[in-house]
């Protein structure tokens, strides 16, 4: 599960540090990349809402092998695409069927020893966590050396792999949930609203990854120019910076099965955003950029994790839904980070795609402490605490009064 999930993320991936490359095989604007790459970020979101719900309702392993063929064509598609608007469709597809990997990640949890939801998460997220990271820095090699177009075949073929893999070594769990399609997805809006967990999580979730997206979708098209003029290959391995993310996927999964998420969550927040004062001096610097990255990264990731392993306790016997509402947001807000930084880098260049990058997560970093000043005082009130509260501790997991 690990390794599929880093395989099936990669394919949402491959086209940021090949903005330039896109650009200059289409004679598009940079604009118009950063719209395709935005398209496939509101797929990924629409496959997540529409999609996902499904691993509560259908038997995973079919519905996960059905799901990547599809992707396999989809790519296929994108690496014969003749226009640019036949590869933003074609992507668009990829991007709806990738959230197979959104299917398995909770099916982890919930194969899970009761105390290591939190360590199990976060190891599979470490693949997709890798996944992401990988990808980029094969799509600056490949392309470098084959072209653009030999990168989606590869991950056409990656993904194939995982299919058969997948297919082989699943477990067949029969659904716990009966109902229709439409109550399945209806039912998703009434977590939203009984939850007040759920609600906080994914608007942290969304500030979180709104600032990867702003990041990650211009980094490209600084590199690429003046005064660094970078090829593919080089743009690519920029990605391994990120490794940090990774590291904080582990450390964040410990944290939370201790009952420390919520001050860990801050932390992290807190991390992202100041990040970007370094971030920021890369406009200009190579290693300011490569240390604002590790930086970065490291606060991404590690808010994630966090956030995944509060939602995932609220209700066991709903975790694909729980995970829709959670990961739907958190595409959303990476879907806005993305299409702003496009327009924004255009216009107004580096500094203005690192002010929006340090504007989101200090958005959810003041919730954050809002969130943390009322615990304080329901702490104080004792049974008065309001439901709210009481839903936050019971999330948390064991510990959590500590928090």
């Amino acid at each position: 599960m690990t390794f599929a999930t880093g395989v099936i993320i990669a394919n949402n991936y491959y086209a940021q540090p090949l903005e330039a490359a896109l650009a200059t095989a289409f004679g598009a604007p940079s604009s118009a990349v950063g719209a395709v790459l935005t398209i496939i970020q509101v797929s990924y979101a629409i496959g997540l809402a529409t999609l996902v719900p499904l691993g509560d309702l259908l038997e995973r392993r079919r519905l996960v092998v059905v799901m990547l063929s599809v992707t396999v064509l989809g790519l296929i598609v994108v690496a014969a695409a003749p226009t640019l608007s036949i590869l933003a469709a074609a992507g668009g597809l990829v991007g709806l069927t990738t959230v197979a990997a959104q299917i398995l990640v909770p099916f982890a949890a919930q194969i899970a020893k009761d105390g290591e939801q939190g360590k199990v998460v976060s190891t599979v997220m470490s693949g997709l966590l890798i996944g992401i990271l990988v990808s980029r820095v094969i799509a600056g090699l490949i392309a470098a050396v084959f072209g653009w177009r030999a990168v989606f075949l590869l991950g056409a073929g990656l993904t194939a792999i995982a299919v058969v893999a997948l297919w082989r070594s699943l477990p067949v769990v029969a659904p716990a949930t009966r109902m229709s399609y439409p109550r399945l997805l209806g039912s998703v809006f009434t977590l939203i609203r009984e939850e007040p967990v759920l609600r906080l999580r994914m608007v942290y979730g969304a500030s979180g990854y709104a600032s990867f997206g702003a990041l990650w979708t211009s980094i490209g098209f600084l590199l690429a120019a003046p005064p660094f003029s970078l090829g593919e290959a080089t743009i690519g391995l920029f990605a391994l910076f990120g490794v940090a993310g990774a590291l904080a996927a582990r450390f964040a999964g410990r944290l939370a099965d201790r009952g420390r998420a919520h001050p860990a969550t801050g932390a992290f927040l807190a991390v992202i955003a100041a990040s970007f004062a370094v971030v920021a001096l890369g406009a200009h610097s190579l290693v300011a950029l490569a240390i604002g990255l590790v930086i970065f990264d490291f606060g991404v990731q590690g808010s994630h994790i966090s956030n995944q392993s509060v939602v995932y306790a609220l209700r066991p016997e709903a975790r694909s839904r729980l995970n829709t509402a959670y990961m739907t947001s958190y595409f959303i807000g990476g879907a806005t980070g993305s299409g702003l930084s496009a327009a924004l880098y255009a216009s107004h260049g580096w500094a203005a795609v690192c002010w929006i990058g340090a504007a989101f997560p200090t958005v959810g970093l003041l919730l954050w402490a809002a969130e943390s000043l009322s615990r304080r005082r329901a702490r104080a009130r004792g049974s008065a605490a309001p439901r709210g509260v009481d839903a936050l501790t019971r999330a948390a997991g064991p510990g959590a009064e500590r928090d």
